[in-house]
C-alpha cells in the first residue's frame, strides 16, 4: 500500500526538497493550494460565493519549531480575518486550524496554542463566522478535545474534526454529538498503528458511517467530510432518516477535487463548503493528498517527468 509509504514522506526533510525541486511539482500543488498569499485566495473565495458555495480556509504549516513561529501563524489567520471583513465575506468563509501551527507540540503547547488560537477565534466571531479546530494525529487529541471544549465556553459555534478510523471516534461523537457542536467527518488521513485505528478501507468506511449515524441522531451541526459518492449518498439517507433540513448539516469537499460535485450538491439546496489551503508551507498537506487517492499519486508522477 503505498498511502502509508506517502504518509511517511510527508515528514522527510529530504522528501521535502525532493519534491520541492520537481519540475512537476508546481503544476500539482496549484491543484491543491489555492495560492500562497491572502490576495491570491481572496478571488477565490468571491467566486465560490457567486456560486452558492461557502469555504473553509486554512493557512498551510504545521511542522514548527519555535514559539515565534506560532505566533506568525496566528497572525496569518488574523490577517486573513481582517480581509474577510473588509470584503464583507464572513458569514461565507470560516477558518479551519491544526494547533500544532499553534506550537501544541512545543514545550508549554496545550497552554501556548490556546493562547494563540483564542484571539483568532475572537476576531472570527467578530465578523460572524467561525473556526474549526482540524484534526491531526492522534497522540494530540485529547489536547485538541480540551482546547475545543476551553473554546466552546466563550464561543460555542466553534468547531472540530473527528477522524473515522480511529477506534475511540466513536465515543468521541457521542460526546460531540449531544452537546450540539459543530463536528465534521473526515476518514482520517495521517499514518497511525494498528493499535488505534482501523487500517483496511472496508472497516474504516463502515466506521464512517456508523459514527456519521451518530452525529445525524444527535444534537448537533454534522459537516460530512468526504468525496465518496456512497457516504454521501448513505449521508443523505441518514439526515432524511433523522428528520433533518437541508440546512441542518453540511457536506465539504477539498478544493480542486471533484469540483463539479460541489456545484451539483449546491444546486440541489445542500450546504456545501469547500476546504480551501493556501500558504507557502504546503508540503505536508500536499503529501497527504496523494496519499489519500492513487490517482492524484499517478498525476503527481506524470507531471514531474514534464517541465513547466
Amino acid at each position: 500500500m503505498l498511502g502509508p509509504v506517502i504518509l511517511a514522506a510527508s515528514r522527510s526533510d529530504k522528501m521535502r526538497r525532493f519534491v520541492s525541486a520537481a519540475p512537476g511539482t508546481k503544476q500539482v500543488v496549484a491543484r491543491f493550494i489555492a495560492g500562497e498569499s491572502v490576495d491570491q485566495v481572496v478571488p477565490i473565495i468571491v467566486d465560490a460565493a457567486d456560486k452558492g458555495l461557502e469555504v473553509t480556509l486554512d493557512v498551510v504549516g504545521e511542522d514548527i519549531t519555535t514559539v515565534e513561529q506560532s505566533h506568525a501563524a496566528r497572525d496569518a489567520y488574523l490577517e486573513l480575518i481582517d480581509r474577510l471583513k473588509d470584503l464583507g465575506l464572513g458569514t461565507k468563509a470560516e477558518m479551519s486550524v491544526k494547533l500544532s501551527m499553534f506550537g501544541q507540540s512545543l514545550e508549554g503547547g496545550h497552554e501556548l496554542a490556546l493562547a494563540n488560537v483564542r484571539p483568532v477565534v475572537e476576531a472570527a466571531a467578530a465578523i460572524g463566522t467561525t473556526v474549526t479546530l482540524d484534526a491531526e494525529d492522534h497522540t494530540t487529541l485529547d489536547s485538541t478535545f480540551a482546547i475545543h471544549d476551553a473554546l466552546r465556553e466563550d464561543f460555542p459555534q466553534t468547531g472540530c474534526v473527528i477522524q473515522a478510523y480511529l477506534f475511540r471516534t466513536e465515543a468521541d461523537a457521542r460526546r460531540l454529538a449531544a452537546n450540539g457542536s459543530r463536528v465534521r467527518i473526515v476518514k482520517g488521513a495521517y499514518k497511525e498503528p494498528a493499535e488505534v485505528a482501523y487500517q483496511d478501507k472496508a472497516e474504516i468506511d463502515k466506521a464512517y458511517v456508523r459514527v456519521l449515524r451518530i452525529l445525524m441522531e444527535g444534537g448537533g451541526y454534522p459537516m460530512i467530510g468526504s468525496h465518496d459518492p456512497r457516504l454521501i449518498s448513505i449521508a443523505q439517507e441518514l439526515a432524511r432518516r433523522a428528520g433533518r433540513k437541508l440546512d441542518e448539516y453540511e457536506f465539504q469537499m477539498l478544493y480542486g477535487i471533484r469540483s463539479d460535485e460541489h456545484l451539483r450538491l449546491a444546486a440541489e439546496g445542500h450546504r456545501m463548503r469547500v476546504y480551501t489551503a493556501y500558504g507557502t508551507d504546503w508540503y505536508g498537506y500536499f503529501m497527504r493528498r496523494l496519499a489519500e487517492k492513487p490517482a492524484n499519486l499517478l498525476f503527481f508522477a506524470r507531471s514531474i517527468l514534464t517541465k513547466d
